[in-house]
């Protein structure tokens, strides 16, 4: 009877160490594979998209045309929406730009910036519209630029001061030559455009 119970014992003592050991061999499979996802998820890019993205900033001679903007959605924004009177393809909280000329370039120490805004002012009117979008053409107060090694992309902030109101630009370039512009202010709800970066083209 002894023996038997001894036997038992030494069997459930090496069933919970098999246990053990496929827990911890389960783990190891787990955190592998969260490091190797990690590793493949970091974008590569070719040195030559690179090399051609550092000669537009380093040069000051790039513009960034907007595919999309992305406005916060307000209540406001909401009911223009469900009303039916923004472009087809859009909603309340992305915007369609197809067809709607609009440009940000970088020209030296120049900016030259159009933008349609979509969103609620906060101080003096009420919803923008194309017609009252974002224009700038003069010399901004700041432009810091940033690059990111270890992303590859470029941060750009700069700001720039119309009468009584602040804008903020926050940009961000890939070497893909994608153009992510986001924009606060002191007057208007932030918002944020996406599109693609190019060398500035002749008039």
């Amino acid at each position: 009877m002894r023996q038997k119970e001894g036997l038992l014992l030494k069997i459930e003592q090496n069933n919970r160490h098999i246990g053990m050991k496929t827990n911890v061999l389960i783990a190891l499979l787990i955190l592998s594979s969260s490091i190797t996802g990690c590793r493949s998820s970091a974008i590569k890019y070719d040195s030559s998209k690179i090399d051609f993205l550092h000669n537009l900033v380093e040069e000051r001679s790039y513009e960034i045309n907007s595919n999309w903007a992305f406005p916060l959605m307000t209540q406001g924004l909401t009911s223009i929406a469900n009303a039916g009177l923004l472009r087809p393809g859009s909603t309340a909280g992305s915007i369609d730009l197809i067809g709607n000329p609009n440009y940000l370039k970088v020209i030296g120490d120049s900016v030259s910036i159009s933008l349609p805004y979509f969103g609620e002012r906060q101080m003096g009117g009420g919803y923008a519209n194309n017609d009252i979008g974002i224009k700038f053409d003069g010399i901004p107060e700041d432009y810091v630029v940033q690059w990111d090694e270890k992303k590859h992309r470029y941060h750009i902030e700069m700001q720039i001061r119309q009468k009584t109101e602040t804008l903020d630009f926050n940009i961000t370039l890939f070497p893909s030559l994608k153009g992510d512009i986001n924009v606060n202010s002191t007057h208007r709800f932030s918002i944020r455009y996406s599109g693609s970066t190019a060398p500035i083209s002749g008039d």
